[in-house]
């Protein structure tokens, strides 16, 4: 396989409903760390947690530094108690033998908010070179032809598997988490309220050629490229496109990206004082209603 060091993968973005519950099992079961924790005010210019403008946090978690570790970004809207999931994330693989004795050689696990994660033994790492358990994302294509031509062809990530008719997968190189798509049979992608969004780091140079080349094909860009201030840290450069089938990808800077996803040594105690100061439950409870769906 061909190796492309110039672009990585980073992250899936999951947005959750009961942040506590989901905090226990991604770290408690699945044994990931709290890598970052925000709190913001007001929604994401980027749309990071969806098209919301109330108070909201990310939480970056995963089994490593994000520049050597595909991890999670978990986006909790404090109005939101949950969102209608569709047909269009999988799983995610994760090698991992403890987790499997921890939870009684059960393979297949579900979060709170339903999404589901396949776990196989540590000696079925298909990760080269790597330390990293997280192994793949898996997700639902409506066209697997037209699939491979976008993240092949126009995305330029190299194909590492294919089964004629059923399912690719594909990585930018052999030691980052691979991108897998199954054939649904052509039924058209239901991504629900839940829709993730997939992230990528590459030179800052190529996220106007990305840009450029979407619009020569007529690809849909949900965000043309733009420059996001982070107040005392560095400004990161964005463009956010959507595959065939409506899937959210985030290209991002990797200079200054490298700077703001270092691990924070106080993630973990700055998402704990979050939780316990979230009083979002007890508001809507006071009011005899519950927190609504999205």
């Amino acid at each position: 396989m061909a190796q492309c060091i110039c672009r990585r993968s980073l992250h899936w973005v999951f947005k959750i409903g009961n942040r506590k519950a989901n905090i226990e099992f991604f770290r408690d079961l699945l044994g990931m760390k709290a890598l970052r924790h925000e709190e913001f005010k007001e929604g994401c210019q980027a749309a990071c947690n969806g098209p919301y403008d109330g108070q909201w946090s990310k939480t970056m978690i995963g089994y490593g530094p994000e520049d050597n570790h595909f991890v999670m970004e978990l986006t909790y809207n404090y109005e939101i108690g949950s969102y209608r999931k569709g047909d269009d994330f999988q799983s995610i693989t994760i090698a991992d033998s403890e987790i499997l004795k921890r939870v009684n050689g059960q393979s297949v696990l579900f979060s709170p908010d339903q999404y589901q994660f396949k776990v196989v033994g540590s000696e079925q790492k298909t990760r080269k070179n790597s330390s990293d358990p997280v192994q793949k994302v898996t997700l639902a294509s409506s066209n697997l032809e037209r699939t491979i031509e976008y993240w092949n062809g126009k995305l330029q990530m190299p194909i590492v598997e294919r089964e004629d008719g059923k399912s690719v997968q594909l990585a930018y190189s052999e030691d980052q988490a691979r991108l897998e798509f199954i054939y649904n049979g052509g039924k058209e992608i239901d991504h629900g309220k839940a829709y993730g969004r997939i992230a990528f780091a590459c030179p800052t140079t190529q996220l106007k050629p990305i840009e450029a080349e979407m619009k020569k094909s007529n690809q849909t860009i949900l965000t043309p490229y733009t420059e996001l201030d982070t107040p005392g840290k560095a400004t990161v450069a964005v463009v956010i496109l959507a595959d065939p089938d409506g899937y959210e990808i985030c290209f991002v800077g990797s200079e200054a990206f490298a700077e703001l996803s270092q691990v924070d040594p106080k993630a973990n105690d700055l998402l704990n004082k979050a939780i316990e100061e979230d009083k979002s439950d007890d508001w809507f409870s006071k009011k005899n209603r519950t927190k609504p769906a999205a």
